[in-house]
């Protein structure tokens, strides 16, 4: 650090001139009068304003000076105030940073004087910041140190002059009486004289040292110890903030129509945003704005009152005059904002009453040594991951979840538009997501052949089969039929990269929708799911990417975004948005919202291009639309959701018993219902019993695919070390092997399962079967699924299960003798 110092003031005196403040994103960094004096920092626009107007002022006792570069330097008090500044040249700088510092150190020797001082002082006041104490820790290790370099000085001079008196002792004894004796006397006593003020330094030194030591020690202490109840005081100061900020964002959506909007949203909705600029500020510098922000593609604004004027009669007539016409009736506005329910569906009551309560989940502290001392000498495959991670609900029921809001598709069926009904399949795709805000827990990776069944016929109108129908790769089929006309259909594989801090989650596949009366066939994928805090902090969720809805009858399309969270966005939390066109691009309805709370649709009146530029330095669209009328909205959690997993209503309902499912239910898993009762030891023996038994079973099943293969070799049998058998599958933390990816801080993970369906391990080239498993150049799997077969899809043109039929007959008749045994 060989930064010139020019001279400066002294520290009592008052430094003056002019600095250089941020002030926001639009004006930048604005010239101002500082006035430094009596520790206090102050700032005024000109120098005459210093007679009657202080822009702001900053305490330097409590405050923290940092240096950016040659001219940039930052003074903070710990979040309250923060000034950027900016010298005229580096040698400026450095005046400002010496006087400041000279400043500071005298601001805080005055306030550590008026504190009590020895062993009974106190540590700095929590409001006093982390500066303060940082600065004072500092400045005692630099006393300190000099000491120490005191000690070493004087004991370096006392062996010197220990040295020399012993060399005159031995010169004294061997002198004779006579005229060389006076001298050589005289030089014994200068040299003792030296060694004795030399010793009383070394001793007062030692004092000295001891003295400062003893005196700041109990200080430190109590400073440590009130360090630590600020840092839990700060934590849940943080997390009820947060919780705040997120009832008032949610109060002030509820307050507030999207569309009314009167200007870019871009500004008026986010309102002021604090950001280097400090509220002591100017008003006119108060809002400024992120450069960083992922602005949103598309303006809304309200529609002409002559469109609010047209009665519900005539709607049709302006979807003539708008070229909306495409041979159905145009959307009544009233029908897409209602909720409506046929006679039939209020006439049907449910046959039994599903369970509202689960056991609480206990709460049992994961202990990462407990868990690595039993890893000692084994393999990485072989390491048993424990229930602590999971919730007890198994992949096959959280694809089920999908159905949470089915109503939403019972409405589309009934519309006569297609466009209409793509704006209540598009809000179904959003509602999917609804229930995983809060669910961090990992479920239960399904057994190959495991199912589960969702029967919900006289209640909703409903039925639901999935099946795990393969784990190379691991994948799960799900078909849902309902009696109000819709089918809906998936196979779902996951893919996952680990990326230090996060765990993104891929899903592979498509989703079919099939509307019997209208033949509407509709299909899209799922977004990333984003797991934070996956090493350190506490785990929460994000969805984010884009989602194309394709009517492939129609030609229909809406265009859905996902916006991930980002700290310095002023946007809502979670947000959603979309636009529904038709064949040949035009716009009909704007969908916004969010995946965790509603979703709202907006009649688009007329579009136009003029808007600001985008990202990409196109215009934006800019769309009139009618006001915004809600198509979705979350139900809440039932009480006391918290201690039961956060499970929705339907997701409590899922693994209750039930008479007549199929053995390979997944009701039946014994570890997820160990799980689910508490009793997680049991569940974790359990768990291991049944991968162990899964593994065999699939080690006889190859060994008969092999046999069938080649006869030749029929008493041949594949070594053990080739099967790739991975306990610790149902962790995020497993692998097999690792590829080091191209960017330094991403890895993939790429392992070969043997609990099936792992949502935290497979790599995409794997899902596409570009690089097959490392086990499978060995060995052959002959597993058929029961109940669905692969077939090609004509409309995607990929490879999927598809149900074949056969369940619901099995369930009928009681026959359940061709299911395999599993559990």
């Amino acid at each position: 650090m060989s930064e010139p110092k020019a001279p400066t003031p002294a520290p009592g005196d008052t430094y003056k001139g002019w600095l250089f403040k941020w002030t926001n994103y639009i004006k930048g960094y604005q010239r101002r009068w500082f006035v430094l004096s009596n520790g206090l920092l102050s700032y005024y626009r000109t120098q005459a304003e210093m007679g009657h107007t202080c822009r702001g002022t900053i305490n330097l006792a409590t405050a923290n000076i940092a240096v950016e570069d040659s001219c940039n330097f930052v003074i903070s008090n710990g979040g309250t105030q923060t000034y950027h500044l900016k010298a005229s040249s580096e040698v400026e700088r450095q005046r400002w940073i010496t006087a400041l510092e000279l400043a500071k150190a005298k601001a805080f020797r005055m306030q550590a004087e008026s504190d009590d001082s020895g062993d009974d002082s106190t540590p700095p006041a929590a409001g006093q910041g982390a500066g303060s104490r940082n600065s004072e820790v500092q400045s005692t290790l630099r006393t300190l140190g000099s000491k120490v370099e005191d000690l070493s000085t004087c004991n370096d001079l006392i062996a010197k002059h220990g040295s020399a008196l012993q060399r005159s002792l031995s010169e004294l004894e061997g002198v004779r009486l006579g005229g060389e004796t006076s001298e050589k006397i005289r030089q014994v006593t200068e040299r003792a004289t030296l060694f004795r003020i030399t010793s009383n330094a070394m001793i007062n030194a030692c004092r000295d040292f001891l003295a400062l030591a003893q005196t700041h020690s109990k200080r430190w202490q109590k400073a440590l110890q009130a360090e630590r109840e600020q840092r839990v005081r700060l934590e849940e100061t943080l997390e009820q903030l947060a919780k705040q900020h997120n009832h008032l964002e949610r109060a002030f959506r509820g307050a507030t129509v999207l569309p009314a909007s009167q200007s870019n949203p871009a500004i008026d909705s986010k309102g002021p945003v604090s950001g280097k600029g400090d509220a002591s500020d100017e008003d006119e510098e108060n809002e400024f704005f992120d450069a960083c922000e992922d602005v949103q593609e598309f303006i809304t604004v309200p529609a002409d009152p002559k469109y609010h004027r047209r009665s519900g009669s005539n709607v049709s007539g302006i979807s003539s005059e708008l070229g909306m016409d495409d041979g159905t009736t145009s959307l009544d506005e009233q029908s897409l904002a209602s909720n409506p329910e046929s006679p039939q569906s209020q006439e049907l009551v449910p046959v039994r009453k599903r369970r509202t309560r689960i056991p609480d989940k206990p709460n049992y502290s994961l202990n990462l040594w407990s868990i690595m001392k039993n890893c000692i000498g084994k393999e990485l495959s072989k390491i048993p991951m424990p229930v602590n991670f999971n919730e007890p609900l198994s992949m096959l029921q959280r694809l089920s979840e999908d159905l949470e809001y089915y109503e939403l598709l019972d409405r589309a069926a009934k519309c006569q538009s297609s466009l209409e009904q793509m704006c209540y399949v598009a809000a179904f795709t959003v509602s999917s997501y609804s229930t995983t805000v809060h669910r961090t827990g990992k479920p239960f990776n399904p057994l190959l052949g495991e199912t589960f069944e969702l029967d919900r016929v006289q209640e909703s109108g409903y039925r639901s089969l999935c099946e795990q129908v393969s784990h190379h790769p691991p994948a799960a089929a799900h078909h849902a039929i309902s009696e109000r006309g819709w089918t809906l259909r998936q196979e779902i594989a996951l893919a996952s990269k680990f990326r230090g801090k996060y765990l993104s989650i891929m899903p592979l596949g498509s989703i079919h929708c099939i509307f019997e009366k209208s033949t509407n066939h509709y299909t899209w994928k799922k977004v990333t799911t984003t797991v934070h805090n996956i090493i350190v902090g506490k785990l929460w969720i994000d969805q984010s990417g884009e989602i194309d809805v394709v009517n492939h009858k129609t030609g229909d399309r809406c265009h859905l975004k996902f916006a991930p969270y980002s700290y310095f966005s002023r946007d809502v939390a979670r947000k959603v948005t979309g636009v529904v066109t038709d064949k040949d691009g035009k716009a009909h309805y704007v969908l916004s919202g969010t995946w965790d709370e509603k979703m709202e649709y907006s009649r688009v009146m007329q579009s136009s291009r003029g808007g600001e530029n985008g990202a990409d330095g196109r215009q934006k669209t800019v769309y009139q639309t009618l006001k915004a009328k809600e198509l979705w909205r979350k139900t809440p959690l039932p009480e006391g959701a918290e201690n039961m997993y956060y499970f929705s209503t339907l997701a409590l309902t899922l693994n209750e018993l039930e008479e007549g499912v199929a053995p390979t239910d997944s009701r039946r898993r014994p570890d997820q219902r160990l799980m689910e009762q508490g009793r997680w030891e049991e569940a974790n023996a359990e768990k291991q019993r049944l991968e162990e038994k899964q593994r065999t079973v699939r080690r006889e099943r190859e060994r008969e695919a092999n046999r069938a293969a080649s006869p030749s070799e029929e008493g041949k049998e594949s070594a053990d070390g080739a099967l790739i058998e991975d306990s610790i599958s149902d962790s995020p933390l497993k692998s097999e092997e690792v590829e080091i990816a191209s960017e330094p801080s991403e890895t993939t993970y790429k392992t070969d399962t043997d609990e099936t369906s792992s949502d935290l391990s497979l790599s995409t080239e794997t899902l596409h079967g570009s690089h097959p498993p490392a086990y499978s150049s060995g060995h052959q799997d002959n597993y058929k699924s029961m109940w669905f077969e692969q077939l090609v899809d004509p409309v995607t043109g990929e490879p999927t299960h598809i149900y074949k039929g056969g369940y619901w007959e099995a369930k009928e008749q009681g026959n359940w003798d061709s299911c395999p045994d599993i559990f």
